[in-house]
C-alpha cells in the first residue's frame, strides 16, 4: 500500500450522491477513485444481507482500496465510501459490529472525509432501505466521524453548487 498517497473519502447516508460525486471529483482532479464494493456485493445477493455479508463487504472494500492505492501515482485518491459504512449498518441491523471491523477502524485512516448532506431528493434504488430515516443516519455519520476524530466537511447544495462545494473542500484541504 502506498502510504504517501492521501485518501479523501466521500461518505454519508443513502441517496446523497456519494458515487456520483466520487466519479466527478476523480475526473476533475485527474486521480483514481475506489468504487463502493458493497453496491456490487449486495446487487448479487439472493437473500437478505446477514452479518457475514457485512464482514465480506468489509474485506472487499479494504482489498479494493488497497489495490487502487498500490497503483496510484497521484498525490491523492477518492474513496466512494469506506468500511465505516459496514460499522454503521452492522450496528443498525444486527445490534453490534464484528471485532474485525472495529479493530481495523483506527488502522485505515482517511485524510479528509466529505460528508454528503441529506439535502438531495431521495432516489429510489433496490439497494436502499431507509428513505424516512435520513436525519437519523446523518446524525450517526456525524457521531461516528467525531468518534474517529476525523477531518470532515459537510457538502451540501444541489447540482453544480454541490459539485463546486465539494471541489472547494478538496482544494482547501490540499492547500493546508
Amino acid at each position: 500500500m502506498n502510504k504517501n498517497v492521501k485518501k479523501i473519502a466521500v461518505v454519508g447516508p443513502e441517496s446523497t450522491g456519494k458515487s456520483t460525486m466520487s466519479k466527478i471529483l476523480a475526473e476533475h482532479f485527474n486521480t483514481l477513485w475506489v468504487p463502493e464494493y458493497a453496491r456490487y456485493y449486495c446487487a448479487a445477493l439472493t437473500e437478505p444481507c446477514n452479518l457475514q455479508d457485512e464482514v465480506n463487504m468489509f474485506h472487499g472494500q479494504v482489498a479494493l482500496e488497497e489495490s487502487i492505492l498500490s497503483v496510484a501515482t497521484q498525490p491523492f485518491i477518492i474513496c466512494d465510501t469506506t468500511f465505516l459504512t459496514v460499522k454503521i449498518w452492522s450496528d443498525e441491523m444486527f445490534g453490534y459490529t464484528p471485532k474485525v471491523v472495529l479493530d481495523a477502524l483506527p488502522k485505515y485512516t482517511y485524510d479528509l472525509y466529505l460528508l454528503m448532506d441529506i439535502d438531495l431528493p431521495w432516489e429510489e434504488d433496490p439497494l436502499r432501505d431507509f428513505p424516512h430515516q435520513r436525519d437519523y443516519f446523518m446524525d450517526i455519520w456525524h457521531k461516528e466521524l467525531k468518534a474517529l476524530n476525523a477531518n470532515y466537511v459537510v457538502v451540501g447544495g444541489l447540482g453544480e453548487t454541490r459539485v463546486a462545494n465539494a471541489i472547494k473542500a478538496v482544494e482547501e484541504f490540499l492547500k493546508s
